[in-house]
């Protein structure tokens, strides 16, 4: 599957899905105007990709620092297909970054940590 790349704007995040090396970020703010058509190409070729790995060791970063209830949504989505693919066996690992002053992402990242079994999910606070 080719990658899926796309610039940053200022309402819609970075991404980067290297399928090949499984490898998957998501960066920036992201509150486009229409959510589901933004991330439906992403949400569908990262299920499709999922579907097939056995063994593998799959990395999922997030680097947001500002998201609204909409792209929670996508996230929890993503979060979900991550889970699966850790309950099946795979080596899953989400890194949660969020600012070392913002409460709230350092929140939001406990409670999408909270819904997880079996991906292990890491927070990471960075220093701006």
């Amino acid at each position: 599957m080719d990658p899926i790349v796309i610039a940053a704007t200022k309402r819609c995040p970075e991404i980067s899905f290297d399928f090949a090396a499984n490898t998957f970020l998501i960066k920036g703010e992201s509150y486009p105007e229409d959510v589901n058509a933004f991330y439906a190409q992403i949400v569908d070729a990262l299920e499709q990709h999922l579907a097939n790995q056995k063994d593998a060791t799959i990395r999922l970063d997030i680097e947001l620092i500002y998201f609204n209830s909409s792209t929670a949504k996508v996230l929890m989505e993503l979060f979900e297909l991550m889970e699966s693919s850790a309950a099946r066996g795979n080596d899953v690992m989400i890194s949660w970054q969020y600012e070392e002053d913002d409460d709230n992402m350092e929140e939001l990242g406990r409670e999408f940590a909270e819904e997880l079994e079996h991906a292990k999910f890491t927070m990471k606070m960075v220093k701006v």
